[in-house]
């Protein structure tokens, strides 16, 4: 095995950093070796270290595509902390309502949607409202910078692990369908879902504006640089009184930046007011 080279690795972190906004710190070597290796066993590299040279050489290729997406991390599942789905059907979907009624129109933004489960959580979770959109148009927009796992969310097909991750038992029955050892979401909740390939760092100009965005479990992994600018993008998105959530463990304090807290909601976030 060929010893990695400290140049082919910092040029691997530089290149995942502006294509992806990850940042990879010297601690994370082992990341990178777990989450690479399977492609060096797939192609003709003998090693890690021949892998990260081409990648070197051929920025652009496929194969540099393949492993900046192998190090994003594709952690999701369905209701993921109940928080923010309590306080969307308790607080924020019934304001919606009332300041929408004009149009009963509702747009929503999934960003960095992963696998499909959070959309999808939030299909289910509307249409288990009638009462407040029986005769609504909503649209959820859910977006990624990785190709392949946008292929997956767009199938809806989920292992029986992937399912019991927090669906109950209901909502097993109510929403999804056995497929031999898999399921797969039925149809009326697939197709309230527009999964569209998308990278943060791209800014939101073609995508429109949102009466919510969920952004969540995303910048952790971003430095307060591209933290910053990214949630001014994420602001210029969003109606005046529109709402961001973001995970359990992020929060706009310190960035100086366009939100403040909203209060009495954990992890919702509000453009600041002129």
């Amino acid at each position: 095995m060929s010893p990695l080279l400290a140049d082919d690795v910092e040029a691997f972190r530089r290149l995942v950093l502006e294509r992806s906004g990850l940042t990879l710190t010297a601690d994370k070597d082992y990341l990178l070796r777990a989450r690479l290796e399977p492609i060096v066993r797939s192609e003709t590299f003998g090693d890690l270290s021949m892998l990260l040279r081409q990648v070197r050489v051929a920025p652009g290729s496929e194969l540099a595509r393949r492993c900046i997406d192998a190090m994003a991390t594709h952690e999701s599942f369905f209701f993921r902390d109940n928080t923010p789905f309590d306080q969307l059907r308790d607080v924020l979907f019934p304001e919606l309502v009332k300041s929408r009624a004009g149009t009963k129109t509702l747009r929503i933004w999934s960003a960095a949607c992963s696998s499909g489960q959070e959309p999808y959580s939030l299909a289910m979770l509307l249409r288990e409202l009638p009462a407040l959109f029986a005769d609504w148009t909503i649209r959820i927009l859910a977006t990624d910078f990785s190709a392949p796992i946008l292929e997956r969310a767009r199938a809806g097909l989920y292992s029986d692990f992937e399912i019991r991750r927090g669906l109950s038992p209901e909502r097993q029955a109510r929403w999804l369908v056995r497929e031999g050892a898999a399921f797969r979401i039925k149809p009326e909740i697939r197709s309230m879902v527009e999964f569209r390939q998308h990278n943060l760092l791209d800014g939101t100009g073609m995508l429109g504006r949102f009466d919510l965005i969920l952004c969540r479990n995303v910048l952790i992994y971003f430095d307060p640089i591209t933290k910053a600018r990214t949630l001014e993008s994420l602001a210029s998105a969003l109606e005046p009184d529109a709402a961001l959530i973001l995970g359990s463990a992020e929060t706009v304090v310190g960035l100086d930046g366009a939100f403040e807290p909203r209060e009495g909601l954990r992890g919702v976030f509000q453009v600041k007011s002129v």
